[in-house]
């Protein structure tokens, strides 16, 4: 085994499947044309409900992208993540030939803020409509938060570290680290990331108690982060998968090196305490900042957590100002995540794949349907702006009080 030192993690696969398109193709089309797709609710049981506005994923058919045996074992959060593994599997030319005599040096991570409520209401009210007997056997795993770890390391034959993140949606970015260090400590591959589906009545009526729901019923209006108009964030169905490899075991094989994860860091502010975020993020970026060996004045993109909470989007502004100094008023930063929603810990796997994306085109994407910004901040807005990317940094905040920031560096040996 190398120097854990030497050993650094890379991203050679990205699989998406998100309410503006499955795949990296159609996901990349309508993000950086900053695209909305945010609508009323339609999922069956939730038309009534006080939620109005949401991010679905329409043009994904788990039946096309999913095995029969596994979808009777699984809730759509896992179909979801199912298919974006693959996605990201194939994108990284990783296939059973590459590990089939070494199936311990490959592992999964996903994280997860609900698990599968969809799949545990309905086998519920089976319960208590019909009786005991007519709940089937998979109810005791298909809710469950580590379900589709579970599954993509089952399907896909990996024995290596495999593990779950339950957290809120800061999650989505600490697994892609838990992933990188099992990379230090030996293992070459790691399928990654995060995907949710909280779209479901009784995970509507869970979400309910959020106050920073966002409550409006017009889909353009509902979700707008750093202006005078915001009102709350929008739920969302989806998420990205990853493959996170060991640059040198990745170039042996002639895998693309898409991204560098170069550092990370996660801190806990508190449940709804978004002043105190502020303090609480900007530490975050300092500590990634100090693990990647980055200058502030390196980054050239930030991609927003974006709550859309007056005092959640001022604590945000405020932290990049205290983590970046006089950069931090000046650098790029987006939050696409406005035209699709917020897919709790699928969101930020969501920011880095597209962060990806927008370093290797030369393009920081615009944040739909926001306009008027009211912080001190070069959101990018309207339309994307071209740009040389090199070094992004993602940041996530959970509702519950994780904060947590990821820097991504574009390899030095890719052209501009």
């Amino acid at each position: 085994m190398s120097n854990p030192a030497h050993r650094r993690s890379v991203i050679t696969g990205i699989g998406v499947v998100a309410p503006n398109g499955t795949g990296t193709g159609a996901f990349w089309k309508q993000t950086q044309e900053g695209v909305s797709v945010l609508d009323r609710v339609t999922r069956e049981g939730c038309e009534n409900l006080p939620l109005r506005v949401a991010g679905e994923v329409r043009d994904f058919d788990p039946v096309a992208s999913v095995e029969e045996r596994y979808l009777v074992q699984t809730d759509r959060f896992t179909h979801y993540a199912m298919a974006a593994a693959d996605l990201a599997l194939d994108d990284a030319r990783l296939g059973r030939a590459d590990y089939e005599d070494t199936p311990f040096k490959v592992g999964v991570v996903t994280a997860a803020g609900s698990g599968g409520g969809e799949f545990g209401q309905r086998e519920l009210e089976r319960l208590w409509g019909q009786g005991p007997r007519f709940v089937g056997p998979y109810q005791s795993i298909a809710w469950f938060y580590a379900a589709s770890t579970g599954q993509i390391s089952i399907r896909g034959g990996f024995k290596g570290p495999c593990a779950v993140v339950a957290s809120d949606e800061a999650g989505g970015l600490d697994a892609l680290m838990h992933a990188a260090r099992s990379v230090r400590g030996g293992t070459d591959a790691l399928v990654v990331g995060a995907a949710e589906a909280p779209l479901a009545p009784y995970s509507v009526v869970c979400q309910l108690g959020y106050e920073d729901l966002s409550a409006c019923d017009e889909p353009t209006r509902a979700y707008r982060p750093f202006t005078a108009d915001a009102c709350g964030f929008v739920p969302a169905e989806g998420g990205a998968m990853l493959v996170v490899e060991e640059e040198t075991a990745a170039r042996g094989r002639g895998a693309r090196v898409r991204a560098e994860i170069a550092g990370h860091c996660a801190t806990f502010t508190g449940a709804g305490r978004w002043e105190q975020s502020r303090q609480g993020l900007a530490r975050a970026v300092e500590g990634a900042l100090r693990e990647a060996g980055c200058a502030p004045e390196e980054i050239d993109v930030v991609f927003a957590d974006a709550l859309g909470v007056p005092a959640a989007d001022r604590a945000e502004a405020g932290a990049l100002a205290d983590a970046l100094g006089a950069h931090g008023r000046r650098v790029p930063v987006t939050a696409p995540k406005t035209g699709i929603g917020r897919a709790y810990c699928g969101a930020p796997v969501l920011d880095v794949s597209a962060a990806v994306l927008a370093m290797e085109h030369g393009l920081v994407p615009p944040t739909p349907n926001v306009f008027e910004v009211c912080h001190d901040l070069d959101l990018v807005t309207v339309r994307a702006r071209p740009a040389q990317l090199r070094t992004a940094l993602v940041l996530s905040r959970g509702l519950m009080g994780s904060n947590s920031a990821l820097v991504l560096r574009r390899p030095t040996d890719t052209p501009d």
